[in-house]
């Protein structure tokens, strides 16, 4: 009858015809969360690079500050010395006394020296210790992001079990959020 210039469509027919082009709720949510499984890799891989720079750097801090123990230990070991060699000086007279002060003006000049480097070797570690917090600080961000990029899947998987279009927009905010905190880890914020 379609020769007679009338063409009549069941309604499934119209759906195939007029909306078979629109992606359907199962095909959104895959591909978003496939995506989303893609920047949680590359997200859970940041992380893991920061805390092992702030497990490094935290070690450093760790051998420096026993490097300055070392020197505050030599240090103590020259005042030892020194006191005993001003001792010396006072209780003896003549030559062997100016051998005992010279030996205590030697011991205090090694004690300057020593301290000097044990108060540089602290600042090592200060700085060590400083950067192992940032790196922390950045590896919290990293795993908050993780964190809002597995519930943004989770949810992503209830729109699809429960067919709740709103679901996917609350996925999306996670997700969203998640994209928040990863700028702020990578702006190490």
């Amino acid at each position: 009858m379609s020769g007679h210039g009338m063409h009549v469509h069941g309604a499934h027919d119209h759906a195939v015809e007029h909306e078979g082009h629109k992606r359907g709720l199962g095909q959104q949510v895959a591909i978003f969360s496939a995506v989303l499984a893609t920047a949680g890799a590359i997200v859970s891989f940041f992380g893991g690079h920061t805390q092992n720079n702030a497990l490094l750097y935290k070690n450093e801090a760790v051998l420096k500050r026993a490097e300055a123990s070392d020197q505050w230990n030599f240090y103590q070991a020259k005042s030892n010395k020194q006191n005993l060699a001003e001792l010396g000086a006072t209780l003896t007279t003549g030559e062997q006394a100016e051998r005992y002060k010279s030996e205590a003006k030697r011991y205090s000049d090694e004690k300057a020296a020593i301290m000097k480097d044990a108060k540089a070797l602290e600042d090592e570690a200060k700085a060590n210790e400083a950067k192992s917090d940032a790196s922390m600080h950045v590896h919290h961000r990293w795993a908050q992001a993780i964190t809002l990029i597995q519930i943004a899947i989770a949810l992503a998987a209830i729109t699809l079990l429960t067919r709740r279009d709103y679901l996917k927009y609350v996925s999306y905010a996670f997700a969203a959020g998640a994209v928040g905190l990863a700028a702020m880890a990578l702006a190490h914020i």
